[in-house]
Order: C-alpha cells, then sequence, then structure tokens
C-alpha cells in the first residue's frame, strides 16, 4: 500500500511516540540515573559509527571549491546565530525563556550531514560538495557550537553552559569520532554493508536522548508552563528563521554567480540544522533540567526543514536538463 504524503517518516512517528511516552511516563529516581548511563554510552556508539562512516576521499574530493564551503559555514555558523539575536525582541515573546534559548540553541548546531546530502542528490545539485561541506560542517560543530552557545547565551543573560562542557564534549563526542575514523580501515567495509541496519542505532541513540531529556522535563513542569499558544509561537519562530534562511542562502549565492548545481548545495546544506548532533550536544552541553524543552524547537525545526527544503528539492528537480548542463561552474 502506498504510504499517504502527508503522513511523517517513521523516525518522526517514532519521536512523537517517544515524547508521549516521556509524557505520561517519564522516567525519574534511579531509572532515570540507569537511563542516564545507556544515553551516555548511546552518543558515544553513535559518534563513533559518524566517524567510521565518515569517508576521506569524498572529503578531499569536494575540498578544493572553498568558496562553495566558506559561504556555507558562514549561513550555519554566522547567519544562523545572527537571526537568533536579532529576532529576539519580535519572537521571545512568542514563547517561554527556556523555549527561545533552544531557538538560539538550534541557531548555534552544524548542518545536517545525511539529509542535506539526500536532499541536493535528489534536486540534482553538486552531491560531492555537499558531501564535503555536510560533513565538515558536523566536525567544526564539535568546536564551533559550544563557543556559540555560550556567546550567546551569556549575551542572553543565562548561565545554562559553562567552557567545562568542552572537555565533555571532547571525551563524549570528539573521542568516539576520532577512534571510529582510526578504525575505519578495518570496519569501514563492515559498516557500508551494514549501512541500513546501523541507521536504527543512531535513531535509537536519538530517541533515548529525547526520552531522557523529555522525561526530566516533564517531571520539572514542561507541560504546565508550555501553553498551546506557546507551542503555536515556537511553529512562528520556527517557520520565520527557517524562510530568512532559505531566500538569504538562495539569493546570494546567485548574486555571487554560483551555478545552479552550487546553489542548490549551498541552500540545503547552509539552512540545515542537524537534530542528530543538536540532541546529543543538549544532553552535554546543557543542565539537564532546561535540555526537555530547549531541544522541542529543534525537533520543530527539523520537521519543518525536511517537508519545506522536500518540496524545493522537487522544484529544483524538475528544471530543464539543459538548464542545469548550461549552467557555469563557479570556481
Amino acid at each position: 500500500m502506498t504510504r499517504p504524503r502527508f503522513l511523517p517518516d517513521n523516525f518522526t512517528l517514532s519521536l512523537i511516540v517517544v515524547v508521549t511516552l516521556a509524557s505520561f511516563l517519564p522516567c525519574s529516581g534511579q531509572t532515570a540515573v540507569v537511563f542516564d548511563w545507556i544515553t551516555n554510552i548511546a552518543i558515544g556508539l553513535l559518534f563513533f559509527l559518524h566517524g567510521a562512516k565518515l569517508s576521506r576521499e569524498a572529503i578531499v574530493a569536494g575540498a578544493t571549491h572553498w568558496r562553495l564551503h566558506l559561504l556555507i559555514f558562514a549561513f550555519t555558523f554566522v547567519m544562523f546565530p545572527v537571526l537568533g539575536m536579532a529576532f529576539k525582541p519580535l519572537l521571545a515573546p512568542l514563547v517561554t525563556p527556556d523555549l527561545y534559548l533552544g531557538i538560539l540553541f538550534l541557531c548555534a548546531l552544524p548542518a545536517t550531514v545525511q539529509s542535506a546530502i539526500a536532499l541536493t542528490s535528489i534536486a540534482r545539485g553538486n552531491i560531492p560538495a555537499a558531501i564535503c561541506s555536510a560533513s565538515a560542517s558536523s566536525l567544526l560543530g564539535i568546536f564551533l557550537t559550544p563557543v556559540l552557545v555560550k556567546l550567546m547565551m551569556s549575551t542572553a543573560g543565562e548561565a545554562a553552559f559553562s567552557f567545562d562542557a568542552v572537555g565533555k564534549i571532547l571525551v563524549q563526542l570528539l573521542l568516539p569520532f576520532v577512534v571510529g575514523q582510526v578504525m575505519r580501515r578495518w570496519i569501514g567495509g563492515w559498516v557500508a554493508r551494514h549501512r541500513a541496519v546501523l541507521k536504527y542505532v543512531d535513531q535509537g541513540s536519538i530517541l533515548l536522548v529525547v526520552y531522557s531529556a523529555f522525561s526530566e522535563a516533564v517531571v520539572g513542569g514542561l507541560w504546565h508552563q508550555t501553553s498551546t499558544a506557546t507551542l503555536a509561537g515556537v511553529l512562528v519562530a520556527c517557520a520565520v528563521i527557517l524562510a530568512v534562511a532559505l531566500l538569504a542562502t538562495t539569493y546570494i549565492s546567485r548574486a555571487l554567480g554560483f551555478s545552479k548545481e552550487d546553489e542548490i548545495t549551498i541552500v540545503f546544506c547552509g539552512s540545515k540544522k542537524s537534530l542528530a548532533t543538536g540532541i546529543p550536544m543538549a544532553k552535554v552541553l546543557l543542565s539537564s533540567s532546561a535540555a526537555g524543552a530547549i531541544v522541542l524547537p529543534l525537533m520543530i525545526f527539523h520537521q519543518m526543514q525536511l517537508m519545506v527544503c522536500a518540496v524545493l528539492a522537487r522544484r529544483y528537480a524538475n528544471r530543464p536538463e539543459e538548464a542545469s548542463e548550461a549552467s557555469p561552474r563557479a570556481a
């Protein structure tokens, strides 16, 4: 039977189920401690597999297109944080303080990897450059996101983050990633052959973190403090930031003379934020009591960007073949 177009993907449905479960049956006490240990192990495994899957050849192949990568990184790590701070007077009144911290947090995150590459492929963009840019963004985010979170939350008058968290990032995220890269020569083939199965390890890790974070937030009164109007405010805030990001990546790439293929790569790599990286980082960087509320805007933004960018990818894909081939490639 054909899957209805309006139905979200299985992972999004799983996230909804986990949030619902955490809302009605949150873990607490000793159970929460056990879940916390399991979650930490799952996060380490998640980044170990990212390291084992990342191809050095793909990075080298796309790394020479430096103008494109520089522009994408500027969108990801400069434009988004600026938008988060600039729109605060307009959007912050729509949500609670913790939820707007979530908006700032998602603005500091690196780009997605799998979905950015998949959408670039569907839209007939520059796939090697997308692989390189998205992978490098994920790696740079391990270093840049903690700094950006510190700067933005300090400016916002919050102290939810400390540079001590950088040490946690290095041990819990970067170290497993590096070990995965070192082990790639021995297990890279096995990881590639079992990619379809291992994606459930990725998704399972994220679901564990979501359940753990939301459980603690629910026990702390998240849903008593979050009204329907506030959730609507989060939707509006995410929509505004995503719309500005898509318009900026599209028209600035055209103004700078990039080809249509490169424009596609810039749009899909420069306007997206990573749920897979963001949720584990929230667990490590932020206080447990705030993490549940802070990841809610990220989850909403993630689904919104997938739906909107899927429509854009199909529109790009429907352009005439000759127009794609005739476009001059930016050096």
